[in-house]
């Protein structure tokens, strides 16, 4: 099974609930489709992602991820791997 990892520590300009942030990457981990895969997860392919929503000075702002809908989690996972 072949795994890449691509840890980066990249900064990506969104907004929240209309307020402009700041999305700091900390995690990043895709493993490509496997049709020898054990599991459908292995055959299909995967991404792991994480990342911390700070303010525009790059503070982290757990206030404004309490905010987040799960459009604004599609929407920066989207745009990250545009």
């Amino acid at each position: 099974m072949n795994k890449v990892f691509d840890i980066r520590r990249d900064l990506m300009d969104t907004k929240i609930a209309g307020i402009p942030c700041t999305v700091r990457i900390d995690y990043v981990s895709v493993t490509p489709p496997d049709p020898r895969g054990d599991s459908d997860w292995d055959y299909y392919g995967y991404t792991q992602f994480d990342y911390t929503v700070c303010d525009r000075r790059g503070r982290p702002a757990p206030w404004l991820t309490k905010k987040m809908t799960s459009a604004d989690t599609a929407r920066i996972h989207d745009e990250y791997f545009a």
